[in-house]
């Protein structure tokens, strides 16, 4: 399959993270890149802003605008959307990969930390991909991809941080159903998840003990883009792993991707 030059993905949570290196890896094949979160000015604490993604966009060889979004408002959605199927001809590929996060048990998780977990992950997926359908319906190769891991009914993955954990799966109920709704319209929805931990924000303040077990977010740019440049008629409904999708390339050398070279690493939630 050709690659993305040219082509146009519209990213969710691309300020920091997996999502800036996929944002940047699309950029490196000459991709529009639409660079959508809710940082648009400095964190006190958090690297990065939609602005820094853009501005790295153009410097990798991409196209770029930068969207402040949040993705639990609909209109929004909708009107970031057309903004960038406007300025760059049409959608070709969805990132849904903005993400809420709280892995607590049930009486510690309050019923405002429920819904913003649902609206964010679950909610905001499936308005993301109803928004684009409508133009990802025209493109010659189109794709969604969801950053959800597979649907895993083992009981440990819910007892600890079950509204999480449903969060997650609705993300990836999106891909099972919408792959399957949006077929005959030769629309490939998958999901990708990764096999270790991956160095992001997250992993420093909920798995500290994992940063230097764990894999950079590289590894999951390497594998979105593989994913996304397949054959949209024959990839689609897939649950990928991200190591899995490398392997599958040829790729089978990923010590280049840990952030402690030759150090174990640490296995990533919902993978038994």
């Amino acid at each position: 399959m050709p690659g993305l030059k040219n082509k146009t993905a519209f990213i969710t949570g691309a300020s920091r993270g997996i999502g800036r290196e996929i944002a940047l890896r699309f950029a490196r094949d000459g991709a529009n890149v639409i660079v959508t979160g809710k940082t648009a000015e400095p964190h006190p604490r958090l690297a990065g802003t939609i602005h820094d993604t853009a501005r790295e966009v153009e410097a990798a060889g991409g196209r770029s605008m930068a969207i402040r979004l949040d993705i639990r408002d609909d209109a929004a959605v909708e009107a970031a959307v057309k903004q960038a199927a406007d300025a760059f001809g049409g959608i070709d590929i969805l990132v849904n990969n903005a993400s809420a996060i709280s892995l607590t048990g049930t009486l510690a998780t309050p019923a405002r930390r429920f819904d913003l977990m649902h609206q964010v992950n679950a909610r905001g997926t499936y308005v993301c991909s109803r928004a684009c359908i409508p133009y990802l319906a025209k493109a010659s190769n189109p794709h969604i991809l969801t950053l959800s891991p597979p649907l895993n009914m083992n009981p440990k993955w819910f007892q600890n941080h079950l509204a999480y954990t449903m969060a997650k799966y609705g993300m990836s109920m999106c891909t099972l159903g919408m792959a399957a709704e949006l077929a005959p319209q030769a629309i490939a929805v998958n999901s990708l998840w990764p096999r270790t931990t991956i160095l992001t924000a997250a992993v420093e303040v909920f798995f500290p003990q994992a940063t230097t077990a764990s894999r950079r977010p590289q590894i999951m740019a390497d594998a979105a883009y593989l994913i996304v440049t397949s054959d949209s008629r024959t990839t689609t409904g897939n649950f990928f792993i991200d190591e899995d999708v490398l392997r599958s390339h040829g790729i089978g050398d990923l010590a280049g991707y840990a952030v402690n070279p030759g150090a174990p690493l640490a296995a990533d939630l919902f993978l038994d």
